[in-house]
């Protein structure tokens, strides 16, 4: 691969993240491309601890290093696929239409823990969606799902009409079709944008999980977090590898890439995400921010539940022109969320 050196990720991070007793006895060293903040949970726990599950996995003969992508994280599949880098994650929605069928996880009210939606989503692509090759040019690693999207407002909403007309951040995927039927004005940026279309009055608003009130900053830049019961969506990532990277190793290492990640890796992603929620709810209160926590018998709730019905139907009509069993696949999803949930 092209070997690209870019900034090595944060100094505070550097002693956990970058040094690994088995360094000098590396044969191999993976390139890792990664756009979030230090503090957020993908660079705090899942890339230090599948870089540890790696390099004990292989002996010591595969090195993991994380490496500061600056682009847009949108460009993060290009870059794997293309050998830039050999290891990288983004959202799935920031490339319309060629992810679809991972959406099947971003229907709204499927899902209330990440860890849950995480394993399942992984679980149905390995039943229902390998087969359309959505991949093709990349080794799919891992599947995961941040907690459930909320509001993040400079306004308070007390009712969906508060929302007819505002500004409000979007990433793509099923959230467009929750936006456009809430109304509202939507501007389609990165979640990292966030921040700074807050700060400079861009928009009103942004959807995006309780965590990042912390790990983007939004608690410095919004007046109101409103939680939903279940959530307003969720977002579908993957992990990707460069198969010629991969390929290139030997049989061995191939294997042992392989068994930490796949399911193991898609809970612990989830997991992480999911729990950080509860540290955004927590960095909101303490920075001032109308935390307004609902319930299913609020109305403003019941409204949400109505304006949501049928986009299922609508995730199911968006992926006609693939070859997976689109109702089947829902209702395995679905199975999969309530065993596990339980």
């Amino acid at each position: 691969m092209i070997q690209v050196k870019k900034n090595l990720l944060w100094a505070l991070c550097g002693t956990s993240i970058l040094a690994s007793g088995f360094a000098s006895a590396a044969e191999t060293t993976l390139h890792v491309a990664t756009w979030l903040p230090p503090t957020s949970s993908q660079n705090a726990i899942v890339w230090p601890t599948w870089k540890s599950w790696v390099e004990k996995a292989t002996d010591g003969r595969v090195e993991v290093v994380i490496e500061n992508y600056t682009g847009d994280p949108k460009t993060i599949f290009d870059a794997v696929e293309d050998g830039v880098y050999d290891v990288g994650f983004s959202v799935n929605s920031y490339i319309p239409g060629r992810f679809k069928l991972t959406s099947v996880a971003e229907i709204p009210g499927e899902i209330t823990d990440a860890e849950v939606g995480s394993v399942a989503l992984w679980n149905t692509y390995e039943k229902f969606f390998k087969d359309d090759e959505e991949f093709i040019g990349l080794e799919l690693l891992a599947l995961f799902v941040h907690g459930p999207g909320q509001l993040n407002t400079n306004f308070p909403v007390n009712s969906l009409a508060d929302l007819k007309g505002k500004k409000m951040r979007i990433g793509g995927g099923l959230v467009n079709t929750l936006a456009e039927r809430l109304e509202v004005t939507p501007i389609s940026a990165p979640a990292p944008k966030s921040y700074e279309l807050m700060q400079q009055g861009v928009v009103d608003g942004t959807f995006l999980p309780a965590e990042q009130q912390r790990t983007l900053r939004l608690s410095e830049v919004t007046t109101d977090l409103t939680l939903f019961p279940k959530g307003l969506y969720t977002t579908a990532f993957s992990i990707v590898m460069n198969p010629d990277t991969l390929d290139s190793l030997s049989k061995d290492d191939r294997d042992a890439i392989m068994s930490v990640s796949g399911e193991k890796l898609s809970r612990l992603a989830g997991a992480a995400w999911g729990k950080a929620d509860q540290d955004g709810i927590l960095e909101a209160k303490t920075k001032g921010v109308n935390v307004v926590v609902l319930t299913e018998d609020d109305a403003i709730v019941k409204e949400m539940n109505a304006l949501e019905e049928g986009i299922d139907q609508d995730w199911i009509d968006s992926v006609s022109d693939r070859k997976a069993d689109a109702k089947a696949a829902l209702a395995y999803f679905r199975k999969n969320v309530s065993e596990l949930s339980q």
